[in-house]
């Protein structure tokens, strides 16, 4: 099963007192890259948070986006600051003594002033919170999951597609190879009769030592057997489990090459064009791969 690094995952849970909602949102990465966007207050969690979306993501550019309703009415408590209001009162009482004013202090001005009275949250329980945003994590990660492993399914299937182009292009160079050899020993054996009249006087030996130097210089027996290798090692690997993008990349590098020396070896015009064709068709399944986690 392979899955790609694009995908999409959302889960909302609720419950009397709280919401959560987590959007999870990734693409391609060479490595894992996680981006996590949570309220402050929640931020102690982020540790955990990543340690519980490894289990189900092993390399991509992720970002996460946690939201939190608080529906409790009670986690506000009010502070009464007595030391401070005792301050206030003091110093008013001064005040009226000093400039011989109406003493018309009462509770509700008192509790007034600032900081006398303040308004505290109280810390919710730790444990609780996790529960559920434990759940709405696996929740969007699943999905997120679920996505990956489908756009993984049609990126295999259209690998399989484009490998099967390529061992075509790569059996008409083995086809081609023999024929070229032929040709080039013929239009050598035509050259030399324009430059002689005698055909006895043509050495053999000759002709053969020059057809096989040319044989040797574009010889592609030993690319075209590795171009095979790689593409069957190719499609055993999209069998395997997880975590086969990199392996992937490599093998299409190494493709790659092949198919430049193939390219450099070409003395032959269709030979030349099927080689730019299979380069091209190595490029194109290097990109998908790019996709693949």
């Amino acid at each position: 099963m392979i899955k790609s690094m694009t995908g999409f995952g959302r889960c909302e849970i609720s419950d009397e007192s709280r919401k959560f909602s987590v959007e999870i949102k990734a693409v391609n990465h060479r490595y894992l890259d996680m981006n996590i966007k949570i309220p402050k207050k929640l931020s102690y969690f982020e540790s955990s948070i990543r340690n519980l979306l490894k289990e189900y993501i092993q390399r991509g550019k992720v970002d996460v986006f946690i939201t939190y309703e608080d529906y409790t009415e009670n986690n506000i408590v009010i502070k009464y600051n007595k030391d401070l209001a005792a301050e206030y009162y003091k110093h008013l009482k001064q005040m009226a003594q000093d400039f011989d004013l109406e003493d018309d202090l009462k509770v509700s001005k008192l509790s007034r002033y600032p900081e006398v009275f303040t308004l505290e949250e109280q810390s919710a329980d730790e444990k609780e919170l996790w529960e559920v945003l434990e759940k709405a994590l696996r929740g969007a990660a699943v999905q997120l999951l679920e996505t990956r492993i489908k756009e993984g399914e049609n990126l295999k299937k259209d690998l399989i597609v484009k490998l099967d182009e390529m061992t075509a292009y790569i059996e008409f160079i083995e086809k081609r190879s023999p024929e070229i050899i032929k040709e080039y020993r013929q239009k050598l054996e035509d050259k030399i009769q324009e430059l002689i009249e005698d055909k006895t006087m043509i050495e053999e030996s000759r002709i053969a030592t020059e057809v096989t130097i040319f044989a040797d210089k574009i010889c592609v027996d030993e690319e075209t057997v590795r171009l095979k290798s790689h593409i069957d090692s190719t499609k055993k690997t999209l069998e395997s489990d997880d975590g086969i993008g990199r392996k992937l990349d490599f093998i299409a590098q190494e493709m790659n090459r092949e198919a430049n020396t193939i390219l450099s070896k070409a003395n032959d015009l269709e030979v030349s064009n099927i080689a730019i064709d299979l380069k091209t068709g190595i490029e194109k399944v290097r990109e998908q791969i790019q996709n693949i986690e």
